[in-house]
């Protein structure tokens, strides 16, 4: 790599991780009270895909340990977000279910969330949003590969 594209990826990384930061604390600023960006992040997952989901799998996608994803859906199950139960076929699993109550917080917190995205999106410009989407999916995918 020469020192132009080492700079280059330098200052990449840089901006990705300072908009990160500022998503994160944005969006944890609007969540609903008592609703954390992590456990919002895992109401929808499950809601999105729709299916029951192991605690392994759960922390797998999401790039965490068992014991992070353990705490996280703790504090879900104690919230009354999701279920957990043994697995039927395999005693010793466990699978997590998204709660009628879950899925009510989990759409709060998107009716929370959406303006502040939709307002930052628009201040961009929903054209420059789009061109950049293809360029940060593809250096997720690269990155996830490189795990």
């Amino acid at each position: 790599m020469s020192a132009s594209s080492d700079n280059l990826a330098v200052t990449l990384f840089s901006e990705i991780i300072s908009v990160e930061q500022l998503a994160r604390t944005s969006v944890a600023k609007v969540l609903p009270k008592g609703m954390e960006l992590s456990q919002f992040a895992v109401l929808n997952h499950l809601a999105h895909t729709g299916q029951e989901r192991t605690p392994a799998q759960l922390a797998r996608s999401f790039h965490l340990t068992r014991g992070a994803m353990t705490n996280t859906l703790g504090k879900l199950e104690w919230a009354g977000w999701v279920h957990i139960r043994p697995d039927w076929d395999d005693a010793r699993r466990k699978l997590v279910s998204i709660s009628p109550a879950g899925v009510a917080a989990r759409n709060a917190a998107l009716a929370a969330i959406t303006p502040l995205i939709a307002d930052v999106v628009e201040s961009v410009g929903a054209d420059k949003v789009r061109a950049a989407l293809p360029v940060l999916r593809e250096l997720r995918q690269r990155l996830a590969v490189s795990e």
